[in-house]
């Protein structure tokens, strides 16, 4: 018996000290720009972590977005154990269109993917959802791509049903517009009754999350109709259906993580009226249905923002928190799954000089650092900028 005491003893002792060491942890942040700052536009990260332990990211490069024909995909990656990120390289081009919103997602099977869309007619509304494959994560450069499909997705009438029933719940705000609506309500309703539309212009931004069950969200939005869906596999990436629409004033690019209780959570850019925040809706249903979306407290200048959860169980967030302008980047820290974001702390604070920085990526490594990637802008030109951080630096430990 003593024996046996005295093990748990020196068990207890050992957890005890290796909780103290991790509690222990300094305070870490550091910054630095992947490629130097130029004239071209430079936009919409995505960052993972691969299996070696290199760090794989990617953004669109060109001399403009939806009407400029030159813009490429480009990525880089930064080795594990190395300072300093590889040369750029391109990862994907469509000639005559352009290539923008890349999006990195790593599968059970270490299957790296880019899901991305090429611009069709110079319409956002006209986009067609692409992606990439490669067998692996690890390598020095790009993924060595085996596979490249399109995905269509096929919502039905209960599309528009949806969106007029939320809109009756809701409440009317004909002064808001889309692509496809002017007034908003009434031809939003009846653009849906078109499979042409409904089927067309769906674009990625955020990074997907898989489910307990396997299942895979992809997060998606429209342009035209200036609503939220997900594209969903239970097959491991072979065949996709979208859920039902989430509707509300605006909400776009959803950053989605799901609760304890199974709740998935999605957290939208406000492309509405004011007030600006950043608006919420809910799943019950493994992302197949969709709650209203409405605001938060948190201000949203119209621009992406992120959010995962932590190995710990946080929520992490990151996101312009203004009511105007991407002068400024937070990270917001919640300990109670969404329901309050009590911490913040500025990644990059506002200054005189008119520096902006906009639609971040953001993962947690396995070491348990916090890996940023986002649109950067000064007056020296535009970059993708990289920030590694940890918890202790949030809570200013």
């Amino acid at each position: 018996m003593k024996r046996v005491r005295s093990s748990f003893r020196f068990l207890y002792v050992v957890v005890a000290f290796m909780a103290a060491c991790v509690s222990a942890a300094e305070p870490l942040f550091e910054t630095e720009n992947i490629f130097p700052p130029g004239d071209k536009h430079c936009h919409s990260s995505s960052i993972v972590e691969c299996s070696d332990g290199s760090l794989l990211t990617c953004w669109f490069y060109g001399s403009g977005e939806r009407t400029a024909a030159d813009v490429v995909v480009q990525g880089s990656r930064l080795l594990s154990g190395s300072k300093s990120w590889t040369p750029v390289f391109q990862m994907a081009d469509t000639p005559e269109f352009p290539d923008c919103n890349p999006m990195l997602f790593i599968d059970k099977s270490d299957r790296v993917w880019m899901f991305w869309i090429t611009v069709l007619a110079e319409r956002w509304e006209c986009s067609q959802l692409t992606y990439r494959r490669a067998a692996s994560s690890a390598g020095n450069g790009a993924p060595d791509w085996n596979w490249q499909g399109v995905i269509n997705l096929k919502p039905t009438d209960e599309f528009g049903k949806m969106l007029e029933a939320r809109f009756e719940e809701l409440g009317g705000e004909e002064e808001m517009w889309s692509e496809y609506a002017k007034p908003y309500q009434r031809m939003l309703i009846e653009a849906a009754s078109d499979p042409y539309k409904r089927q067309t212009g769906w674009m990625t931004r955020t990074q997907p999350i898989v489910l307990p069950s396997g299942r895979i969200l992809l997060p998606l939005y429209s342009d035209g109709f200036n609503v939220s869906l997900m594209g969903i596999s239970d097959d491991d990436g072979n065949i996709w259906k979208p859920s039902l629409p989430i509707v509300g004033l605006g909400p776009i690019q959803p950053a989605i993580v799901q609760r304890k209780d199974g709740t998935v959570v999605a957290y939208c850019r406000d492309s509405g009226g004011k007030p600006n925040r950043v608006m919420m809706a809910t799943s019950k249903d493994d992302g197949l249905t969709w709650s209203a979306a409405t605001d938060t407290d948190i201000p949203n200048p119209g621009s992406s923002l992120e959010v995962i959860s932590l190995n710990d169980g946080t929520w992490l967030m990151i996101c312009n928190d203004t009511e105007k302008g991407r002068h400024r980047l937070t990270i917001m820290l919640s300990n109670d799954e969404g329901k309050t974001w009590p911490t913040k702390r500025t990644v990059e604070p506002s200054d005189s000089e008119g520096r902006s920085f906009g639609y971040p990526s953001m993962i947690q490594t396995r070491d348990g650092n916090i890996h940023l990637t986002y649109s950067y802008s000064s007056t020296s030109g535009r970059c993708i900028r990289h920030c590694v951080l940890n918890k202790e630096w949030i809570l200013g430990k």
